[in-house]
């Protein structure tokens, strides 16, 4: 039988099988530690160990706008809720059966409030009278329905208008022209604006006798602006027996500026 050694003890020792399990889990975990921080550094630039130069380009792009949003209200008054109410709603139908006729779909045409008010009489009392506070009396209803509407054929936006003239709403308001779907004139006054940063860069390097590297860095801040617009009075003729005229209604074009920041290395 051979003799046993103080190593043989030592390793056949559970405390120390132990101690062994422990330390290498220790050093497990580090070198998990150690593989997560390289993967989450992986594909990042150092900018402060390499020479950047930041360039600001500005792009402009127009379109036609194809959405104009009109809103108004129907108000009507009575001296109880149910009959301001039933007035309301005729007008409301009438001018939303117009509406449709004019091609104006369900889908854009919506209520943006409904509110029924309570209007009060305050007695007076003669000058130099005491008068004692008191509470105004009730004498009718206010009921007003707002409606916003979405015009997809802008052609039709001055007959839009003239309904409402015609069939006596209040507060109308609009029409704003829009772009239904600005990706695409995004897009395009970005192109512009990363085209202008580059030429301004390329000047610029060869200004200060160096080159430009790849793109380390990039920002955006866009913003739409439309042009004004002019729209005609809601006005009806002075005869009773003449027709309302149409407004002219020029949508103009909707203007996108977008302004961006590239970050170049430079050699």
């Amino acid at each position: 039988m051979e003799p046993r050694s103080v190593f043989d003890d030592l390793f056949n020792s559970s405390a120390v099988r132990i101690s062994l399990v422990g330390v290498f889990a220790i050093l497990a975990l580090f070198l998990f530690a150690k593989t997560m921080d390289i993967v989450q550094d992986f594909g990042r630039t150092d900018l402060s160990n390499i020479a950047t130069i930041s360039i600001t380009g500005t792009g402009k792009a127009s379109v036609a706008p194809n959405v104009a949003q009109i809103s108004f209200s129907v108000e009507e008054r009575a001296t109880t809720v149910a009959a301001a109410q039933d007035s309301a709603t005729k007008r409301t139908n009438d001018t939303l059966a117009g509406l449709t006729k004019l091609g104006i779909l369900d889908k854009d045409i919506k209520t943006s409030g409904y509110n029924v008010n309570p209007m009060y009489a305050t007695p007076s009392c003669p000058p130099g009278t005491f008068c004692p506070a008191q509470n105004g009396k009730i004498t009718g209803y206010t009921v007003t329905q707002s409606i916003e509407v979405k015009v997809r054929d802008t052609a039709k936006t001055g007959e839009v208008l003239q309904l409402l003239g015609t069939e006596g709403v209040q507060n109308v308001s609009g029409p704003n022209f829009m772009v239904d779907d600005t990706s695409l004139v995004d897009a395009e006054a970005r192109g512009k604006a990363i085209d202008d940063a580059h030429q301004k860069g390329e000047v610029l390097a060869r200004q200060l006798g160096v080159h430009l590297g790849k793109v380390v860095g990039f920002s955006e801040n866009g913003s739409s602006m439309p042009y004004p617009m002019f729209a005609g009075g809601l006005t009806k003729t002075a005869t009773a027996d003449r027709e309302s005229v149409a407004p002219s209604v020029p949508t103009g074009e909707n203007e996108t500026v977008s302004n961006v920041t590239i970050v170049y290395e430079i050699r």
